[in-house]
């Protein structure tokens, strides 16, 4: 592809002059991959280097084009407002833009985000639609399932996933939009069909700093969509319906003058039963999801589908058979008298809603195993703790990710959420070992939460070291010990 064609949207034709066209070799945005001839440069300021630092050393290597955001003096240099966006449109160009071609739903929130876009895609694809699907558990074209590393994927994966969906034949696109994935513009200028805002509770301060700085970041979403569907339970969420341009519509379990709602509910292990009302008509409804939150999570996907131009009575009678996400409340088949349950909860809020499910269904004690990340918002830590302690009867504390961090030293920081608690805890820094203890010392009736790790094989230790890590595999190892 030729220099200019790529910078369609980025630069004007007559910002090009002394930079020269030619054909891009490739795009890059790390200094450390192999750059030369044709190869275009993108400067990005980021928390620990400066791309524009290393543009006089690459300036050696031929590099045919820098984009940068401040002069540097280079004849082949092209300024702009922001790098990061012009990364984004850069894929965006080189796939032939791709996004402009597929319908795309987003669901941003705190929690919900990974149930919500999962049972979207299967009722879409239930109804014909060819759909794919991007989020923290990996991408989807059909039933075929490729891994990513982030909810919301960097330009270059993002951009080359919309084109093999296109190419396959898909005309809707559901996809989990994270608050990084906004605030550092990985999706360009891509257009969302429909926008949908599930909560906001505590997480990633340790990348927005404040919790004003988090909700504006999940609002970029609803800048750039066609009609918003906003869940008016959560406080955020009735402050963004009040606060957007764009249609709004809204969803909600309690407040039944919502444009959508859920009423009725009854619980149990194997799903729940409520009245879907819509604008048009109330149906009566079964998701084989157990808990409260998935009622919420279950009314968005229905409403989004309604919204979308499926016929809800359609839509209620397929949801039945939408079975449940890998890693959210996920159990693992032990054969004795005690249960054990998979969920990647990992924030206070996350953890106090399934630990109150657990609560209602549990014959036995309620044991929850649980950690904090390394390198993540610590403020969170105690505020695990107590979210923990207010439902369970006892709690076995130990690491996750722990990342850069030492174990232990989260724990302490977890530790301090039980000040004021009488409930009774142990703690085991090994993971793997604190799985071992709790299997190990199950008694009849127990269910045994483990929170936090959920969808993921692999566990980050001190150092980067990236180890296989799959709970459901160390549970069957301690059954068998």
């Amino acid at each position: 592809m030729r220099l200019y064609e790529l910078l369609d949207g980025i630069a004007a034709p007559g910002e090009l002059d002394g930079v020269g066209d030619f054909s891009v070799s490739g795009i890059h945005s790390d200094s450390r991959e192999e750059l030369g001839e044709g190869s275009v440069f993108v400067a990005i300021k980021g928390e620990r280097f400066d791309g524009h630092d290393a543009v006089p050393q690459l300036s050696k290597k031929g590099v045919g084009a820098f984009i940068v955001e401040r002069s540097l003096g280079l004849e082949n240099e092209i300024i702009v407002e922001n790098s990061r966006l012009a990364l984004s449109r850069l894929w965006a160009n080189y796939y032939h833009n791709p996004e402009r071609e597929l319908r795309l739903i987003g669901v941003t929130g705190t929690n919900g985000k990974t149930t919500t876009v999962t049972v979207i895609k299967g009722l879409l694809t239930l109804m014909g639609r060819r759909c794919g699907l991007i989020g923290t558990c990996g991408c989807e074209i059909g039933d075929e399932l490729f891994p990513s590393d982030r909810t919301t994927p960097e330009p270059k994966e993002f951009f080359s996933m919309l084109d093999r969906m296109r190419k396959s034949g898909c005309t809707d696109v559901v996809m989990e939009v994270s608050s990084q994935g906004l605030s550092q513009y990985r999706l360009a200028d891509a257009f969302f069909e429909l926008a949908v805002f599930t909560n906001l509770t505590q997480d990633h301060l340790d990348v927005h700093g404040s919790m004003e700085s988090y909700y504006q970041a999940k609002k970029l979403l609803f800048s750039r969509c066609g009609r918003a569907l906003i869940n008016i339970d959560d406080s955020y969420g009735k402050r963004l319906a009040g606060e957007l341009s764009c249609p709004v519509f809204s969803y909600s379990c309690r407040d039944f003058s919502a444009d959508y709602s859920a009423s009725g509910a009854a619980l149990s292990a194997r799903g729940s039963e409520f009245w879907y009302s819509s604008p048009k008509k109330s149906f009566k409804t079964r998701i084989g999801l157990p808990g409260s939150y998935n009622i919420s999570n279950c009314l968005a996907a229905l409403a989004s589908c309604e919204l979308l131009g499926c016929d809800p009575g359609e839509a209620v009678r397929l949801i039945a058979g939408i079975k449940g996400v890998r890693g959210r409340f996920e159990p693992v088949d032990t054969g004795r008298d005690f249960h054990v349950i998979i969920d990647y909860a990992h924030t206070p809020d996350a953890l106090e809603n399934i630990l109150s499910c657990l609560k209602e269904l549990a014959k036995g004690r309620i044991v929850c195993l649980f950690g904090c990340g390394g390198n993540r918002d610590a403020k969170k830590r105690p505020l695990m703790a107590k979210a923990a302690a207010k439902y369970a009867d006892l709690l076995v504390i130990t690491s996750d990710n722990p990342r850069d961090e030492e174990p232990h030293s989260i724990i302490v920081d977890i530790l301090e959420g039980l000040r004021d608690t009488e409930v009774d805890f142990v703690e085991i820094d090994d993971r793997r070992e604190a799985i071992f203890w709790a299997v190990t010392n199950a008694r009849s009736e127990d269910i045994i939460l483990l929170a936090g790790k959920g969808h993921e094989d692999y566990q980050i230790l001190p150092g980067g070291v990236k180890v296989h890590f799959d709970e459901r595999e160390i549970v069957n190892e301690a059954l068998k010990a």
